[in-house]
């Protein structure tokens, strides 16, 4: 069984370098884990309006509406199987933001039909399609697509022009031998909402199932 992110590439996964192999690589039956630990350079926020929106994120670890320079972080990709059976890699994101205070961003991502599916927040609110390609670096740039949102017995296509549409680079440096990424969340009408530049390097650690802490609340059915 190949990775969630190397069955959604295909032939595109051997175009990335070697190192973005093995994290993305992450998965069942590679049996691993991979821990990442670096320093955001700057993580930014759209004018004052954006503050309410991204607080109301903050509830459920979708969204950091906090800001800062060189702010130490932590992310954690492990691979399990969800209550529904299907493979799943958590993408958690833990900020210091202040002296004793971290901020959290919990992504779960699934395959369906070929593509991966991002599960936002710690109650999978958000179901987000994500459309990824291979730079000339061997990086990985995913883009959000479409957008569900899904609580309870509501569930609708969550319209973008309320939303923002999220692009992400990460790639390898042999220079500094350290991951890098950079994430920018774009509106359509309003620009730009928020994004991080950071880098950080990994470890590895065997892993078939992740732990309690970072798998969400609530398991999402609908796609």
């Amino acid at each position: 069984m190949t990775s969630v992110f190397q069955e959604a590439l295909g032939a595109d996964f051997d175009r990335l370098h070697p190192m973005m192999q093995r994290r993305f690589g992450v998965g069942l039956d590679a049996a691993e884990a991979c821990v990442g630990h670096g320093t955001m350079q700057s993580i930014r926020r759209g004018p004052w309006w954006t503050v309410p929106f991204l607080q109301i994120g903050r509830l459920r670890n979708i969204l950091v509406p906090d800001v800062g320079e060189d702010v130490p972080f932590t992310i954690e990709n492990y691979p399990y199987r969800d209550v529904l059976g299907r493979e799943t890699v958590t993408f958690v994101r833990t900020y210091s933001v202040r002296s004793g205070r971290t901020a959290r961003f919990d992504a779960t991502m699934v395959l369906v039909d070929g593509r991966v599916l991002d599960y936002l927040g710690s109650h999978q609110h958000l179901a987000v399609d994500l459309d990824l390609a291979v730079d000339e670096r061997g990086g990985l740039v995913l883009t959000s697509d479409a957008q569900r949102f899904h609580e309870g017995p509501l569930s609708f296509r969550f319209p973008m022009l309320f939303s923002g549409r999220a692009t992400l680079h990460e790639w390898w440096s042999d220079e500094d031998q350290s991951f890098h990424v950079d994430l920018e969340v774009l509106n359509r009408l309003f620009g730009f909402l928020f994004g991080y530049r950071g880098s950080f390097t990994c470890e590895w650690v065997p892993a078939t199932d992740a732990p309690e802490r970072l798998k969400p609340r609530r398991t999402e059915a609908r796609t």
